[in-house]
């Protein structure tokens, strides 16, 4: 019985641990990237008005915003790096994303058309050693022609604000621009990389890309946020069924242990067996006994496994920091780890899926000691008592 109690117990929590790390690293990714991106084959959206028109009339569609992204390298002294640049509409970014909020210094109000203001990461920014209020130089990839031959396309930007996302993907490789100065820096002024849309439910992202591509009749490319991170969330649920599978050998443990406990008992309790063979009880309801017993162990340990799986699902994030306080340890410290605390979301779901799959173990586990104590004969049991 305790077996059972710590397999579901470990299986409901840990599932609900993975459900939490996966929500986060989803949310904190779709801070900056976009639920459905709507963009041109050759990488540039000439007619971006229309089809923002033509994609405002979706009903999924909550907001949109126009945007220019290009690599760049940002130089400061002799510090050089590599960024991606995104140039966007400051006020009309808020809707798409979150980035705005997640300003650390600096204000954002700031990014103005003309102004040529740059918000970096706060990686990108300490990479390169500047500070709130300096000037970074950023050298775009394609030169201008001249009458003096192919010179570099450069500019020097402010730094009016740094961001953080706690994702160092993100906070050391992007720089946000307003999308007037990508335009003129970037030498497409009347077009624009894209729309980048926010959907009123971001599950439905692979749907609306599907009636979308098929509104535009493939002369847009659309994309979603699954996507772009397919690689990424395919390993994470993967990994979410190894480690089901893997804690479900606990129970399948205890399960054998319902097996041998029973062989046991059958076989110290065949002579008892015999006696009630004799008093007329047939093998199927001597079977019933037995099976009853094991099940009732299982449901029992079931029962007070999940109860305990719930409760410490729906407190781990009280129980870990007591924890770390009682040990005075960090168990995921913060410049390690992208996630450094344990959020965890319970799914009803997963634990139902726990609860039936320990319930059918231990059921299954019944069958063969139950089987055998259904088999004993009364005469052969007897014979020396």
């Amino acid at each position: 019985m305790l077996g059972v109690i710590l397999g579901v117990w470990a299986l409901i929590t840990v599932m609900s641990i993975m459900n939490g790390f996966h929500k986060d690293l989803r949310d904190r990714i779709l801070f900056v990237a976009s639920h459905v991106t709507v963009s041109g084959y050759e990488g540039l959206l000439d007619d971006w008005q229309e089809t923002s028109v033509a994609v405002a009339d979706h009903p999924a569609v909550a907001s949109q915003a126009p945007f220019i992204i290009g690599h760049a390298m940002l130089t400061k002294g002799s510090q050089v790096t590599g960024a991606l640049i995104r140039g966007i509409d400051p006020q009309r970014e808020r809707s798409v994303s979150q980035v705005m909020d997640h300003i650390v210094e600096g204000n954002p109000a700031a990014l103005t058309s003309g102004s040529f203001g740059i918000i970096l990461g706060k990686e990108l920014a300490r990479n390169l050693g500047v500070s709130l209020g300096e000037k970074v130089t950023v050298l775009a990839p394609k030169g201008r022609v001249t009458p003096a031959g192919l010179l570099p396309r450069l500019k020097r930007f402010t730094v009016v604000g740094l961001f953080e996302i706690k994702m160092y993907e993100y906070d050391s490789g992007i720089a946000m621009i307003h999308i007037d100065d990508a335009a003129r820096f970037l030498s497409i002024k009347g077009k624009v990389s894209g729309l980048r849309l926010k959907l009123n439910d971001d599950e439905q992202a692979r749907r609306v890309r599907f009636e979308l591509n098929q509104q535009f009749q493939g002369q847009r490319k659309v994309r979603d946020w699954t996507l772009e991170h397919a690689n990424f969330f395919r390993a994470l649920e993967i990994e979410k069924r190894v480690v089901f599978i893997v804690l479900l050998l606990i129970i399948a443990v205890a399960a054998f242990n319902i097996v041998s406990t029973l062989v046991m008992i059958v076989t110290d309790k065949q002579s008892d067996v015999a006696i009630l063979r004799t008093l007329g009880l047939s093998p199927k309801s001597v079977m019933r006994v037995f099976m009853v017993q094991g099940t009732v162990i299982g449901v029992i340990g079931t029962f007070i496994g999940g109860v305990l799986g719930v409760l410490t699902a729906m407190n781990i994030e009280t129980i870990i920091p007591a924890i770390e306080e009682f040990f005075n340890t960090e168990l995921f410290p913060s410049d390690v780890y992208v996630i450094s605390d344990f959020p965890a979301e319970m799914r009803w779901s997963d634990v139902v899926r726990v609860i039936l799959s320990a319930l059918t173990m231990s059921f299954l586990a019944t069958v063969y000691p139950a089987w055998k104590a259904s088999r004993v004969q009364p005469a052969e049991a007897l014979r020396y008592e």
